[in-house]
């Protein structure tokens, strides 16, 4: 799986319209979860995805500047969970972080049940749980 990295300034109408979907159906209906995914943080952001064969989005992720030596990446969903999707796409946003930004650590709020995932990619627990919109979530930190 080939992964793409633009600026929000860079996407197609279509790629932005395959993103906002993918993540409106997993992170809104699949999570029973309503809020606004559109919070105004793409248009600083980064993203990071993969197409499949019918031109839909099948992974992505966002990340943007949160302080002077790090980077916030979020919206981390893939299409085909359990198939090593999932840490292809977090190793090419490690790898995009490195490549567009002079950022030293990434911040990420994780769900918690996901924790272990983002472990093996070298992000920590730096934190304690939280509530996000009824959904628990821990701080990780990844030093670059």
């Amino acid at each position: 799986m080939n992964f793409t990295t633009k600026h929000f300034t860079q996407l197609t109408t279509d790629e932005l319209y395959e993103l906002l979907k993918l993540r409106c159906a997993v992170f809104v209906v699949e999570q029973n979860c309503p809020y606004l995914d559109t919070d105004g943080k793409d248009k600083n952001a980064y993203h990071v995805f993969a197409k499949g064969e019918d031109g839909s989005i099948k992974a992505c992720l966002r990340f943007f500047e949160k302080d002077s030596e790090t980077a916030y990446m979020g919206r981390v969903i893939t299409v085909d969970r359990g198939t090593g999707v999932g840490a292809k796409l977090l190793k090419a946003g490690i790898e995009a972080v490195k490549a567009n930004t002079d950022k030293k650590q990434i911040y990420l709020e994780a769900q918690s049940y996901a924790v272990g995932f983002y472990e093996k990619a070298g992000f920590a627990v730096i934190g304690e749980e939280f509530d996000e919109d009824g959904i628990p979530h821990k701080p990780m930190m990844c030093r670059l």
